[in-house]
């Protein structure tokens, strides 16, 4: 199986594209969306956000209320799914039981009307792709979820679609076995050069795996871009909150300069600075986002809000410890300290410590989350 060509441009694009079951409530807005030829695209969001509705009216299995789907050039929002030429992966891998693994990749080709011939040579070719060559006389009741999965993937590339549609696909499988894959299609996706979009409401999936990660909530797009963009540089209280561990904090804008503002935080007297992430101006509501690892124990520098605070809780979690403090009118601020680094002998429930973190650390964002990307 020969990697796709990486040509520069777009393979898909979503344009003006809405989608409402009853009328009234509106399941996907005004969604515009390019998707870049051989890119790893990762719809990520809670359930309800739009994101499998999204992914459903690209493979065709729902119709758009509004707006149009062009893949490679061409309006497919009219095509049924077999005429898009698009590979699905479910998250119950849809395999078909009276058949054998071979059977199940070959199925695909079957209904494109593919020589035997090739058949054959092409079946072999994706389940060695996968690492499932000597499995192909079992059936799927003789597979684990893994294997099953990975079953699944090669018939999704084995008739080599240009795109890959993956609906929550690892979502069956245990905590070890899941995150072993994610790096396995990851990989797969580097070598082959396939345009893949996948969905998913798991945060740290979406960061391990994507080029770039759509952030869905309320059937728009929040935020668009890279994981680490989209990480350090939350479009606004929503998408800080819902990935990764973050502190929230809330107060007004008491003055803007440069890329920094001081702020005033909500039921407490005092004041902290912050870096400006979103359009304000003195007098504005707004909500700081604080990362847990980037909060630390004792005075950091001069460039750093340093604040008194009072340790309420340590818990062992293996990789770190985590750390809850009370603090500018908070009884939930947390702090990541990594195993290995060692929690200060004075840190224990009841002591009170000074902790700190870099301005640059703890964006000031918009009180509000509407739809902030387009692309």
């Amino acid at each position: 199986m020969n990697p796709e060509p990486r040509i520069n441009g777009d393979l898909v694009r979503f344009e003006g594209v809405e989608k409402t079951y009853d009328g009234v409530t509106i399941v996907v807005e005004r969604l515009d969306l390019a998707i870049r030829r051989g890119e790893f695209l990762t719809m990520l969001g809670p359930s309800g956000s739009g994101k499998t509705t999204s992914l459903m009216m690209l493979a065709g299995f729902e119709m758009p209320t509004a707006g149009r789907i062009i893949l490679d050039g061409k309006p497919i929002e009219r095509l049924p799914p077999h005429q898009r030429n698009i590979g699905v992966v479910f998250q119950n891998y849809a395999l078909f039981p009276n058949m054998t693994v071979a059977e199940n990749v070959a199925f695909p080709l079957q209904m494109r009307k593919v020589e035997k011939a090739d058949q054959k040579a092409r079946v072999e070719a994706a389940l060695d792709m996968v690492q499932m060559a000597k499995f192909a006389g079992r059936r799927p009741a003789q597979l684990s979820g893994g294997q099953q999965q990975r079953i699944a993937l090669a018939r999704a590339l084995v008739f080599e679609p240009s795109l890959v549609l993956m609906d929550e696909p690892l979502g069956a499988l245990d905590k070890q076995l899941r995150e072993h894959m994610q790096i396995e299609i990851k990989h797969l996706h580097e070598r082959l050069g396939i345009t893949i979009v996948y969905v998913t409401h798991d945060q740290s999936e979406a960061l391990t795996m994507s080029d770039r990660i759509a952030v869905f909530d309320k059937g728009r797009i929040q935020q668009l871009g890279k994981p680490a963009d989209v990480y350090e540089r939350p479009a606004n209280p929503f998408v800080a909150q819902f990935i990764g561990d973050n502190n929230a904090l809330h107060g007004t804008i008491l003055d803007v300069s440069g890329p920094h503002c001081t702020v005033q935080i909500d039921g407490d007297r005092q004041t902290i600075k912050a870096a400006v992430g979103a359009p304000l101006a003195a007098g504005e509501k707004t909500t700081l986002s604080i990362r847990p690892e980037r909060i630390r124990i004792g005075h950091t520098s001069d460039r750093a809000n340093n604040i008194k605070a009072s340790v309420r809780e340590l818990i062992y979690l293996g990789d770190h410890v985590r750390v809850r403090v009370a603090a500018l009118g908070s009884e939930e601020i947390i702090i990541k300290i990594p195993n290995g680094h060692g929690v200060p002998a004075d840190v224990s429930p009841g002591a009170n410590v000074l902790i700190g973190w870099n301005f640059d650390d703890c964006p000031a964002l918009t009180r509000e989350h509407a739809a902030t990307a387009k692309a």
